[in-house]
């Protein structure tokens, strides 16, 4: 049966669930092996208590077990071969030891399986979320969601969940033995559960925030690792080492301090706790002592109840513990639970997509009351070129992003051959734009992983004719080991005019209708960006260009241009039409060609 996301929002119990499927039957198996060692580990003391009271003394033996003695040989047997009884113990210790053998094997089998499918889920959930969630989410954070509070989950369920169902196990049939051998002595052993149980509960409700504080911190720790490990060039450019030590101490002290305070509080209770255990155990042995000494209780039973108190007071204490970490559990299923309810984009099938764009009175603010765009309504006929200019922060890249699907307008329609793109589903849209950033994204891997990257089986003549058309090809071929060089992370290796050149081969690599280019030219020299344009003029002859850039080289040769001022278009014609104006456009077109020429390639307006 195929599995189905969920779309519903899932609680903390619905999360585990959710994620323990596939593991399930696994980790039953586990159980059923757990309960195994436990009912093996209860036979101990019996057989003790037997042969204390009826072959080493001279107690009868209990009606219980007479048929058992019986069929061994009975009691004048085993007084003459005690080998029988030590054999049986052995195994006793045998049957233990394989049905704990089992137990781990099967319980870090399914941890396993467990633990890929929420690696699985939760890197095929993020890869599906809208771009607004990821902004809205810092990296390290996210990052230690998947890897740090994953492995909390997974230590959970594997051990302390487990040991939960043992736990349950050991206390309710040590409970009935000690209640067989003596109602008084157990009423008393079972008299401290309660107390040790309510404390358990009040130090969960208590510990649940600082587990919870603790995380928070890890994840803005994380954050600042990344940012400046992504960042050293710029770190060391400016000599900011210092500074970013300085700045990691400060969080790294601050959440150690965290962790500091809340270890103090767990070790309070695991010392209270012990100390109860303690006390709990001197009672036990004093009472029954005395109903030993009383007749009410022999040496046997005595010692048989000893042993079940062990067992029932250790696991009591555990299951305290358990408690109290079930808070850390519950805070990481929590914020593993806001990744996988964060709504996923209903990605759709591909479709062709042809047609004119059109914005109708589109608006749009990333925050709410500071629009970037406003009303917004201009057509770009199907085959045709339109440049975008305007300064930083007029919303120039807002539009490409609102054209791609990546946000929805705040007010108005985009349409795409007559049908709005809210009808239009995400994966047409994205096979049929090609779009390229001011600074693409290059992974580290080599010159062809990235070229190759948007496409499935890309052939080296597909590869080498992509970089041809971006003027990267000499580059590649100028380095020692080609198209097989490796560029290091976020392509350190490469310059920014031959990173900004790969990004655009890779999308070029597409060949798709429509064609966005975000500034992604603006760190190549005029020649190379004319150079540039010319074979795309040439190989994508009919596909719709959106061109933004501050350069006016760039766009100048566009069907129309459109200029942005504070979110709004101030302009449009061609460049002839918008030189007679006398605008905006005017004014940078006669700054930047009154500059001199190495600053026009900069694009230093």
């Amino acid at each position: 049966m195929k599995d189905v996301y969920p779309k519903h929002k899932l609680s903390k119990a619905g999360t585990l669930w959710y994620l323990l499927k596939g593991s399930v039957s696994v980790f039953i198996a586990s159980i059923v092996a757990s309960a195994l060692v436990t009912v093996v580990s209860l036979l101990v003391p019996e057989i003790i208590n037997v042969t204390v009271d009826s072959v080493l003394g001279k107690e009868p033996v209990s009606d219980s077990y007479v048929k058992i003695v019986s069929a061994i040989g009975g009691v004048e047997y085993l007084k003459q071969n005690l080998w029988v009884i030590a054999l049986l113990l052995i195994a006793c210790a045998l049957l233990s030891a394989l049905f704990t053998y089992l137990r781990s094997y099967l319980n870090n089998y399914a941890n396993q399986i467990f633990m890929r499918r929420t690696r699985d889920k939760l890197f095929s959930h993020l890869q599906r979320l809208p771009l607004s969630w990821h902004i809205q989410h810092r990296t390290g954070d996210i990052i230690q969601r998947c890897t740090s509070d994953a492995d909390t989950i997974s230590n959970f369920v594997s051990g302390q969940l487990l040991s939960l169902f043992r736990i349950v196990l050991l206390i309710v049939f040590s409970l009935v033995f000690m209640f067989l051998k003596n109602v008084k002595l157990a009423a008393i052993a079972s008299a401290f559960i309660p107390l040790i149980l309510v404390y358990s509960f009040v130090f969960h409700t208590r510990v649940r925030k600082h587990f919870k504080k603790c995380d928070e911190e890890e994840g803005v720790l994380s954050t600042i690792a990344q940012e400046n490990f992504t960042g050293v060039r710029v770190v060391r450019a400016f000599g900011r080492e210092r500074y970013e030590r300085d700045r990691f101490e400060k969080q790294n002290t601050y959440y150690t301090g965290l962790w500091t305070k809340t270890l103090r509080i767990l070790a309070t209770f695991w010392s209270t706790s012990d100390c109860v255990a303690a006390v709990q155990g001197l009672c036990i042995v004093v009472a029954g002592t005395v109903f030993c000494v009383n007749g009410s209780l022999t040496t046997g039973e005595l010692i048989a109840f000893i042993f079940y108190n062990t067992m029932l007071i250790w696991p009591v204490r555990q299951l305290g513990r358990i408690i109290s970490n079930m808070s850390k559990a519950g805070v990481s299923l929590g914020r593993i639970g806001e990744i996988l309810n964060g709504v996923e984009e209903e990605y759709g099938e591909k479709e062709p997509l042809s047609g004119d764009i059109e914005f109708k009175d589109v608006s749009f603010e990333y925050e709410e009351g500071k629009p970037v765009l406003k009303d917004i309504s201009f057509k770009i006929p199907e085959g045709s070129v339109v440049g975008i200019l305007g300064g930083t922060g007029s919303g120039k890249s807002t539009l490409t992003y609102l054209l791609d699907g990546l946000y929805a307008p705040t007010n108005g329609e985009i349409y795409i051959g007559g049908k709005p793109i809210s009808e239009i589903s995400p994966a047409t849209l994205r096979s049929n734009i090609g779009l390229m950033l001011q600074e693409g994204y290059i992974y580290s891997g080599t010159i062809r992983e990235n070229i190759s990257l948007a496409v499935d089986n890309a052939s080296d003549e597909d590869i080498k004719n992509a970089a041809k058309e971006a003027c990267v090809d000499e580059n590649i071929e100028g380095f020692a080991n080609g198209y097989d060089t490796v560029v290091g992370e976020r392509g350190v290796t490469l310059s920014g005019g031959q990173k900004q050149r790969v990004g655009i081969a890779r999308t070029l690599m597409r060949n798709t209708p429509y064609l966005i280019f975000d500034d992604s030219l603006s760190a190549v020299d005029s020649e190379t960006d004319a150079a540039i344009r010319k074979n795309l003029n040439e190989k994508f002859k009919g596909a719709t260009v959106i061109i933004i850039s501050h350069r006016i080289n760039t766009v100048m040769h566009a069907d129309n241009i459109i200029v942005l001022d504070g979110g709004k278009i101030a302009e449009s014609g061609n460049n002839f039409e918008l030189l007679k104006k006398d605008g905006i456009y005017k004014k940078i077109y006669d700054l930047q060609f009154q500059l001199p020429e190495e600053l026009k390639e900069g694009g230093a307006v």
